[in-house]
């Protein structure tokens, strides 16, 4: 049984912090899954650390759906969210329900999450009534990357500080069970936090938040390009694999492998014809 938002719920009331990770496909899913990390986030993040864009906004629909596809595959407890991507849901209402419902439908993700406060936050109240979990994304929105100037920490003016509790509110009362909070002042998440009954979820905003999220390469060092300073690199698998993939070309060039124990057999006289022809 999958982790459902009454436990989250349930898990802010008690003081119990929340784990979240981002995977893409079925085995990163499964390891997180077995790890027993209660959400993960089919994040539109793979437009970098997967794809190789340089930003989130070239993402599609098509991309969301067949990597929630493969998520849900391998996951079998955690609740699976699944982002919508840019301008799946800015044009109008209809539109995010049509493409909520594909990352539901097609996707099987269990809720989906879409960036942006008091302007999403009808379109969010739409979809919530129309019985899909939205979970809200505030502070730093990749999908605005280029209207906010470039990736920065949000909210360290008053009146900043003041939009943005404002935005959280405004998710609250439209039906939204989570936010996240990134590249938020510590001391601003602490405050919206305490403001709000649903989890908050923070990346780069600090350790009062209700839970954390974490990309899955940046805390494995899967993905070298940069390692933003909100991420803690938990392993350095990259280091790991290139030393593989090195002894493993090694042992091909020497002739090392494969072994006879990595070999399959056969009646050996059954090719005396091919031999004598």
């Amino acid at each position: 049984m999958a982790t459902t938002i009454r436990q989250l719920a349930d898990m802010k009331r008690a003081g119990d912090k929340i784990p979240m990770v981002t995977a893409y496909d079925y085995t990163a899913a499964r390891i997180a899954d077995a790890a027993g990390i209660p959400i993960i986030l089919v994040g539109d993040s793979l437009g970098m650390v997967v794809l190789g864009h340089d930003s989130t906004i070239p993402v599609t629909m098509d991309d969301m759906v067949r990597h929630t596809q493969m998520v849900r595959r391998g996951a079998s407890n955690a609740l699976v969210v699944a982002d919508l991507p840019f301008m799946a849901y800015q044009v109008d209402a209809d539109d995010a329900m049509r493409n909520a419902g594909r990352l539901m439908q097609e996707g099987g993700a269990h809720t989906v999450k879409l960036e942006g406060g008091l302007p999403v936050a009808d379109t969010v109240r739409r979809i919530v009534d129309a019985g899909v979990p939205v979970m809200g994304h505030i502070g730093l929105t990749p999908q605005s990357v280029h209207a906010l100037g470039g990736y920065r920490v949000q909210g360290r003016t008053r009146a900043a500080a003041r939009r943005l509790l404002d935005d959280a509110l405004a998710l609250e009362d439209a039906g939204a069970y989570s936010v996240v909070l990134e590249c938020v002042p510590s001391p601003l998440a602490s405050v919206i936090t305490e403001r709000l009954s649903i989890p908050t979820i923070g990346i780069g905003a600090g350790p009062h938040c209700d839970g954390q999220v974490q990309v899955f390469h940046d805390m494995l060092g899967l993905f070298s390009d940069f390692l933003p300073k909100h991420a803690r690199r938990y392993a350095t698998l990259a280091d790991q694999i290139a030393a593989a993939f090195r002894h493993y070309a090694d042992d091909v060039r020497s002739g090392d492998f494969p072994a006879e124990s990595e070999s399959f057999t056969m009646n050996e006289s059954l090719l005396s014809d091919l031999l004598d022809g």
